[in-house]
């Protein structure tokens, strides 16, 4: 089905709409309504009656301290207007408008909000007994500016300067209570404060306190106090505590449109700023949280709180922000979160923040590093102690998680993130089922948590069980429609729906239907082989069936993945039985091999599996990379040159950072890197030590006590892979040494001078391969040559045209020595996985050649990389036919006529004739019949069906 949601708030409001869809999939059929911003339920009079006086009593009544220190107020409230003596301010007046006409029918917020807004009225002081509005905000500025500088001493200081009595006052002090863990004092300070005056920061400083603590209903009540204060008033500071209690609440519309109205009136406040972009963070929507960050630094670039929040936008969005001047670092998230911290040591968020990079890159002892700055400051703090649980769940100290949560939930009795925050974890280690797991136990705990929802629903997904998972995402979006992330998991499995789905062998296969004809034997057939291969090789048997799901869109894949667009550069994932990938079409030509890229996430389906989902990415991508160069050397990647530049440039991490080379180093290198250190240990130790060490991680080892169980250390690992690769490339990468500097310009007098270079440098490929392009650009092919075939020389494993062989190929063509050409084509091929140009450029020369067999090398390569094009298909299915390769041309004739050869008459002759082979004489009286129908006299159609009518009974 198609579901609607309400258009993403956004921060501008104005010109076309103050609104904007979601960025993955647009506006939805049917609109569902935040249910705080658009009720349905009804009330009677009584019920009004009854509700008002139940809140009086609790706001008032409850509340002895609060109701002795107050004096006694005695007025009657009555639609006439205002008693003497009575406040006559605008809440009570709005109030009173309300409530006047309840008789008409209206909704339960509606009439909520009215008594709410006539009981702060009623709670706040007298005329002149409060600050004015001016003197608050003056307070606001000076407050929110000593903590998000780290400046606890100025808050003490401004605190002191008001009575205890103060809301603002008392949420100061509370706020600096709260940040060290003490609730129940800060709770102690705020009770009284805060009951008088529901509707101010005090009352919301309280609410949030209790809500931290688990007392839900109460914290509701007071932050409905000030969001209503907030909707009842124009004063700015009114409007952005709405905002924050708006979120509190979860009401992200309404939060939304509090800070919309503040940031106008207070464009020069970065702490609206700031909130705001902490609300879009919390929705994922990161460009509006790193605009609203940037307002907030540039009008203080000390801002700690803003800092922390662009670094949370740099972790999750994964593009550094630019540099502000020349020889600047662009900012990253953990440089964003370390300035943070020098301003302010303390802050929470940022701590946290560098333990969850440190953890996605299995630095767990630097996480806790930072997750014990946090803790000494506040040894309460339940983000961080459910930090320390999920690690504890992560290395399998099931006593020490338990023992963990009992004493978060002795802080929060429905803290359901104290399972939900370790099952995120725990997914981010690929243990799909154990965060299924912790996510229900954090939803027996609290059965509304909407994230806990969300994140069942994610988990479900990558574990393969799609129809709970729908379960769990709608009843999260029914709840926070704004949530983007499950709003697109909803659209994508919507379109999931529309895909044809096959069931064969150990494989559940969805392809979206104007690609299925194209690709299914592809994706069956080598998905199969791979399981059948590498589940022999590793002596296990995999749970199937497996669930494969090629999307012809990447975004598609990426919220397949992840739950958002984006995703650059990813081509597939595996979740143990789940791979999803992108189709080549998703992609432009020659970008990627995408049948290596199914052979890679089926290595991942065995590997995974094989150690129960606890290999290292490190080990996992290099073992699934490394089994694609053994299906086949052209699979290999060509990162080859860059990892030898690498280590002649001392750039390269040793085996024991390789992990955190995949989070902060360049993916390609880290691929091939890690592909190396496993063809190391096959080749040096064999395959039965590779699998032993991935055993080593289903037994809950780490990678140091996995190595130690196969008799090696990182250095001695480190000591072996070192001689190996400089054994086996030394002479590679001596060739890539002391590029010399090579002149500018152009003309006879640089050539000059690039033919000194060349002979000062016989060992520089660099020197060689310049030489040679100046050469052939200058029109001395015979130069170049020479040049060119020196570079292969010495570095002979190049790809794409522009490499030695790739030039030596054009050189021939264009000298008409088709032979050589294709010769050095064909050569390229052998270490060439997705260059459709080299392909191509060898179909053309060995057809014109009639050299079958390069024809077919170039053809299948061109269907590894492009399945789409019919050509390949046609002339393959032919040449199959002619071989008596049957099996082989049904197949690839099948593809053409479903991709729409060129000759679509002599493909359905051609088909016919193979199935005449094969004796299925119907199949090949149609498939005739459709050549004749378009060319009537077609001999070898008219053959075809006389030999299909002749055979027939």
């Amino acid at each position: 089905m198609r579901r609607s949601r309400p258009p993403i708030p956004v921060r501008d409001a104005g010109s076309a709409a103050s609104t904007r869809s979601a960025g993955y999939a647009g506006s939805r059929r049917r609109s569902r309504q935040d249910a705080l911003t658009q009720p349905t339920a009804r009330c009677s009079r009584s019920s009004v009656t009854t509700w008002c006086a139940s809140t009086t009593s609790w706001f008032a009544g409850n509340a002895a301290a609060a109701s002795r220190s107050r004096p006694t107020r005695t007025w009657r409230f009555s639609s006439a207007g205002p008693e003497t003596g009575a406040p006559g301010n605008r809440r009570t007046i709005r109030a009173r408008r309300l409530l006047r006409d309840y008789n008409r029918d209206v909704s339960a917020h509606d009439l909520s909000c009215a008594c709410l807004a006539l009981l702060i009225a009623l709670a706040l002081p007298a005329a002149g007994s409060a600050q004015t509005p001016e003197a608050d905000l003056a307070f606001h500025h000076q407050a929110t500016r000593a903590l998000a500088h780290g400046d606890a001493e100025a808050a003490e200081d401004l605190a002191g300067t008001r009575e205890s009595s103060d809301p603002a006052a008392a949420a100061l002090r509370a706020r600096r209570l709260i940040e060290t863990g003490r609730y129940e004092e800060a709770e102690a300070l705020l009770d009284p404060v805060a009951r008088a005056a529901p509707g101010t920061v005090a009352g919301l400083e309280f609410g949030r306190l209790l809500a931290t603590v688990g007392r839900v209903d109460e914290a509701a009540r007071f932050l409905e106090a000030v969001i209503v204060a907030g909707q009842s008033t124009p004063d700015p500071l009114l409007q952005y505590y709405g905002g924050l209690a708006s979120q509190a609440a979860g009401g992200f519309r309404r939060a939304n449109m509090f800070f919309r109205g503040a940031s106008r009136s207070l464009p020069e406040d970065p702490a609206v700023h700031t909130a705001w972009g902490d609300l879009f963070l919390e929705k994922y929507n990161y460009a509006d949280a790193q605009r609203s960050y940037q307002d907030a630094l540039a009008l203080d670039g000390e801002w700690s709180p803003a800092l922390v929040g662009l670094a949370q936008v740099l972790a999750n969005a994964g593009v550094p922000i630019p540099a502000g001047g020349p020889g600047a670092e662009p900012l990253t998230a953990r440089g964003a979160a370390e300035r943070a911290l020098a301003i302010d040591p303390t802050n929470a968020r940022a701590h946290l923040l560098i333990a969850e990079l440190e953890l996605a890159d299995q630095n767990r002892d630097a996480a806790r590093e930072s997750i014990d700055a946090v803790l000494d400051h506040n040894p309460n703090h339940l983000e961080a102690r459910a930090l320390v649980a999920a690690i504890a769940w992560l290395e399998d100290r099931r006593d020490d998680f338990e023992n963990e949560v009992a004493g978060i939930l002795a802080i929060n009795p429905v803290y359901a993130d104290a399972y939900r925050i370790a099952g995120y974890h725990v997914a981010r280690a690929y243990r799909f089922p154990e965060a299924v797991t912790l996510v229900r136990r954090a939803l027996e705990l609290n059965p509304d948590h909407i994230r806990a929802h969300a994140d069942l629903g994610m988990h479900l997904l990558r574990t393969g069980d799609e129809p709970g998972a729908r379960a769990a995402l709608e009843r999260s979006f029914e709840a926070d429609p704004y949530d983007v992330v499950t709003f697109n998991l909803l659209e994508m499995l919507d379109q999931l729906d529309e895909f044809e789905t096959f069931e064969e062998g150990d494989l559940i296969v969805r392809l979206h239907p104007e690609e299925a004809p194209a690709i299914r034997d592809y994706v069956i057939d080598v998905a199969q082989e791979a399981l059948d291969t590498l589940s022999a090789l590793y002596n296990m048997t995999p749970e199937t069936p497996v669930l494969i799901e090629i999307f012809p869109r990447h975004d598609d894949f990426a919220v397949r993945t992840l739950g958002l667009p984006g995703m650059v550069g990813a081509l597939g994932a595996c979740f143990g039985r789940v791979v999803t990938m992108v189709s080549p079409r998703a992609s432009p030509s020659g970008s990627f091999h995408w049948l290596s890229t199914l052979w890679h996430e089926m290595a991942h389906v065995v590997t995974l599996q094989m150690s129960n989902q606890r290999l290292t990415r490190s080990l996992s991508e290099g073992i699934s990379s490394f089994e694609e160069k053994r299906r086949h050397p052209a699979w290999e990647r060509d990162q080859l040159f860059e990892f030898l530049t690498a280590i002649n440039a001392g750039n390269l991490r040793s085996i024991a950072e390789l992990d955190s080379e995949f989070t902060q180093g360049g993916l390609g290198l880290a691929y091939f890197h890690a592909s190396l250190v496993v063809q190391h240990i096959v080749e040096t130790y064999g395959d039965d030590t590779l699998q032993t060490l991935i055993r080593a991680y289903g037994d809950g080892l780490d990678t140091e006590g996995g190595l130690e169980r196969i008799g090696l250390t990182f250095d001695s690992l480190q000591a072996g892979f070192d001689a190996d690769i400089e054994e086996r490339y030394g002479e590679l990468r001596r060739a890539l040494e002391g590029a010399p500097a090579f002149p500018p310009g152009e003309g006879e007098d640089r050539l000059e001078l690039l033919h000194g270079l060349a002979e000062e440098h016989p060992g520089s490929f660099q020197a060689q391969m310049a030489l040679g392009v100046a050469a052939r650009a200058a029109g001395l092919p015979d130069e170049a040559r020479a040049a060119f075939e020196r570079a292969v020389e010495l570095f002979p494993i190049t790809v794409g045209l522009e490499s030695p062989r790739g030039q030596l190929a054009l050189i021939a063509e264009e000298e008409g020595d088709t032979e050589q050409a294709m010769h050095e084509l064909e050569l390229l091929l052998e270490h060439d996985e997705s260059s459709p140009e080299t392909a191509r450029m060898l179909a053309a020369l060995a057809e014109g050649a009639e050299d079958d067999r390069r024809l077919r090398i170039a053809y299948e390569r061109l269907i590894e990389i492009d399945p789409f094009d019919p050509i390949p298909h046609q002339t393959l299915g032919r040449m199959a036919k002619e071989d008596g390769r049957t099996e082989v041309a049904l197949r690839e004739l099948r593809i053409a006529l479903a991709l729409g050869p060129v000759d679509r008459v002599a493909t359905h002759t051609d088909y016919a004739e193979t199935l005449i082979a094969v004796g299925d004489l119907d199949a090949a009286k149609r498939q005739a019949m459709l050549a004749l129908e378009i060319a009537p006299t077609y001999e070898r159609a008219q053959d075809a069906l006389l030999r299909v009518i002749e055979a027939s009974p």
